[in-house]
């Protein structure tokens, strides 16, 4: 069974920024940079179990439209107000309550779908990643970035003291909450990883590649295909306003 982020809702941000020691931050950046390319192309984006919306935030950053939707109604309140203070206009994200394992859209709706440090807790993960394939476009980008166990044998002691001893310890100091963050690192280490998730996202019909963060410590599943001209994201008539905050660079701007 899943654990209830509820009940971690509000320390959810600080203490994965203390846990990667702020290093999530830089892969989220890295994994959007690389799938939104630099063409100016406006893009439609799903994100999946986007959680407190970080990744959504910095898909916007980039002018593309996003709908993000998780399980978890006060992770979601959180990524609206998160959203909002940074500038960005309903006109540019929807967030929804909604189950990854049957989402609400059509087939081929999106030109890129992401899920980041969410795909472990899929209670059926071949049922997630089929929905993922479902609502993806043909020539569509698919990003999925999560924790995972390090490759190597010298960096994996540390690893193990790290995660099984500190990391409870710091989640229940900050987060008053200890059986969440032993919850946390336990789904990480029960998680296919590496040629095993590649195997897996094949058989589902989504080819990708890995990219590893840090050791392995963070691995980017991705798929990289030519993207075709994708339909623009509708602005609504009665609000023709920019729904991206002034500064927001755009699409044919290459990323920083």
């Amino acid at each position: 069974m899943a654990y209830d982020f509820d009940k971690i809702a509000t320390n959810y941000d600080r203490l994965n920024h203390i846990m990667t020691a702020g290093m999530d931050r830089r892969w989220r950046r890295r994994a959007v940079n690389q799938a939104v390319g630099t063409d100016g192309t406006p893009l439609n984006v799903l994100d999946v179990a986007c959680g407190t919306g970080d990744l959504s935030i910095e898909f916007l950053r980039h002018r593309c439209h996003v709908t993000g939707i998780d399980l978890s109604s006060e992770m979601l309140a959180i990524a609206k107000a998160k959203t909002a203070e940074a500038g960005f206009q309903p006109d540019a994200f929807n967030y929804l309550l909604a189950d990854a394992e049957q989402l609400p859209f059509d087939d081929n709706t999106f030109d890129i779908v992401s899920c980041a440090f969410g795909i472990r807790n899929f209670i059926h993960l071949e049922q997630g990643l089929r929905e993922m394939a479902r609502v993806l476009k043909p020539q569509g980008r698919l990003l999925i970035m999560e924790l995972s166990t390090p490759d190597c044998a010298l960096v994996r002691p540390f690893y193990n003291l790290y995660t099984r001893r500190i990391v409870p310890w710091l989640g229940a100091g900050i987060a008053g909450n200890r059986e969440a963050y032993t919850y946390l690192p336990s789904s990480v280490e029960k998680f296919p990883k590496g040629e095993a998730m590649l195997q897996i996202l094949n058989s589902v019909g989504l080819p990708a590649k890995q990219t590893k963060f840090f050791f392995a410590v963070c691995r980017l599943y991705h798929s990289q295909p030519q993207l075709q001209p994708p339909t623009p994201p509708s602005v609504s008539k009665t609000n023709p306003a920019d729904p991206y905050p002034k500064g927001t660079p755009n699409r044919n701007t290459k990323p920083q």
